[in-house]
């Protein structure tokens, strides 16, 4: 039923008696507007706002009283129009006392209990699930804290020799963490001061994480010093990444210097990165690409996919879309960490020709026009598990091309959600495994085989040589030469007149 308040970005609807309750947020893409709770009255027929700002709600029971959260605060309002947000609850006083290992007790039998109640093999592997849990239970006794008590429950659920079965979090102790500040570079000591060897950078295009070196006015290049962070001379430290503790995402003012000394320096001041982790990777791919540019005389495009969730599908595709008119591609997917199962993927990369339009001026057309049809092959490795293992599973099903490098992860017996311990605590449950359409189960713990194996060579990695990459484009441009031209010539102009062949 159609309600009248107007369209927007609305969603957490409650239901109570006689009113609808919801947030309205902000509309994707909007800066500076919040997020305000709202109710729909069935009888009066109009929204009211209970809080115009909030950023979490829930309901009581009863329907009288609305918990709220709000700028990191929490707060209790009546269920009715403009309620304001003046006394907040006072967590930081509230107590608990708690025994630990009864409570640790209930964690172990809940854990137990969810993979009894949910793993999709009501046999559980055939393990005599009753008997494990009196085996494990023996443990808990001496365990000393929270930690402990993980490490139970991981040995418990990994009698069931299956993917995806996970544990962590809960009230546990987290020392204080002073993060080090990052200026995405390398580092090198020259005449016994620190300076950069190299300033890390991904493509040219692509500005999504930069060194803090490389925005506009620093002038601060390979071979220049940096003498001090702060005023604090840096060769005082043993490392450079000493003098940056506590320092990430934080502004410094760094001394910097053409050559090893104060005398002439100058200061400029810059914000640090909390991680230089993408911005490595970014560089990694773009040296990947560059690398298969090169080799095959830009024949072939290069295509890192990392996961088969969010970041993978736009990587995917923002990559593939750069790259989809060319003679072959190499789709990189060692390290992929999973996610979605990746049919939508495959459905990209595996685009037939369906027709072709002939233009008088520029280029003919391709239809699909964004596809590649020439050749490709797929880089696998044992780090790729999970969706890591379908996409090279589905690539391999739909004809798309050779598998190279090292077997993968192999874990396809996935997790679709679970409840929670009572401290916060979390175990992950399987809850459906993959078949083949043959009727014989996926590989589990085995994982996808390469159609041509090459090992990890750490050393020739360490001189950076990429063996496993080589050999893609090796056998990429061998398809190529072999498939020969991929589009179809265009056909003899018609005579279309009256008296003219057809």
């Amino acid at each position: 039923m159609v309600l009248p308040p107007s369209a927007g970005n609305i969603g957490d609807l409650r239901a109570v008696s006689g009113k609808i309750a919801y947030a309205r947020y902000p509309n994707t893409g909007s800066d500076g507007e919040n997020a305000s709770l709202k109710f729909f009255d069935l009888e009066e027929r109009e929204e009211k706002t209970i809080l115009d700002k909030m950023d979490g709600y829930d309901v009581s029971a009863d329907g009288k009283k609305v918990f709220a959260a709000k700028d990191g605060s929490f707060y209790v309002v009546d269920f009715a129009a403009d309620q304001k947000t003046e006394k907040a609850i006072a967590v930081a006083e509230m107590e608990a006392t708690i025994n630990p290992m009864e409570e640790w007790t209930q964690i172990y039998n809940d854990a137990w209990r969810f993979q009894r109640d949910f793993f999709y093999d009501k046999d559980m592997h055939g393990v005599d699930w009753n008997a494990v849990r009196t085996q494990y239970a023996a443990l808990i006794p001496y365990c000393v804290n929270r930690a402990d008590i993980n490490f139970v429950i991981g040995e418990m659920i990994g009698e069931l020799n299956a993917s995806h079965t996970y544990r962590g979090g809960g009230d546990g102790e987290t020392p204080k963490n002073r993060a080090v500040g990052y200026l995405g570079i390398d580092w090198e000591k020259k005449d016994g001061f620190f300076a950069v060897k190299k300033v890390i950078r991904g493509a040219a295009w692509d500005n999504e994480v930069r060194s803090p070196l490389d925005e506009p006015g620093i002038n601060v290049g390979a071979g220049d010093y940096i003498l001090a962070v702060n005023g604090i001379a840096l060769n005082e430290f043993p490392d450079p990444w000493a003098a940056f503790e506590g320092l990430a995402d934080k502004t410094v003012e760094l001394t910097v210097n053409t050559k090893p000394s104060f005398t002439g320096s100058r200061t400029v001041i810059v914000k640090t990165l909390d991680d230089e982790t993408r911005l490595r990777n970014l560089a990694w791919i773009e040296g990947n690409r560059q690398e298969v540019d090169k080799a095959s005389g830009g024949k072939i495009g290069y295509i890192y996919v990392p996961d088969t969730g969010v970041e993978g599908q736009n990587e995917l595709v923002r990559q593939f879309y750069g790259q989809w008119n060319k003679e072959g591609l190499v789709i990189d997917e060692r390290f992929n960490n999973g996610g979605q199962i990746p049919d939508r993927f495959i459905e990209l990369l595996n685009r037939k020709p369906l027709a072709y339009w002939d233009v008088r001026d520029g280029q003919n057309w391709q239809w699909p026009p964004l596809a590649n049809f020439g050749s490709m092959a797929m880089l696998i490795n044992g780090w790729s598990g999970s969706g890591g293992d379908a996409f090279p599973d589905f690539f391999r099903k739909a004809g798309l091309g050779p598998l190279i490098g090292a077997r993968t992860w192999g874990g396809l017996i996935g997790i679709s959600g679970a409840p929670g311990l009572i401290d916060g605590g979390m175990v992950t449950v399987p809850t459906f495994r993959m078949y083949n359409p043959d009727g014989t189960w996926f590989q589990e713990g085995h994982g996808v085989d390469p159609d041509i194996e090459v090992k990890e060579d750490p050393t020739m990695l360490a001189k950076g040589v990429d063996t496993q990459l080589q050999k893609a484009i090796e056998t990429v441009m061998k398809n190529i030469a072999a498939k020969g031209q991929i589009h179809p010539k265009v056909p003899e102009q018609e005579n279309r007149t009256r008296n003219g062949k057809t």
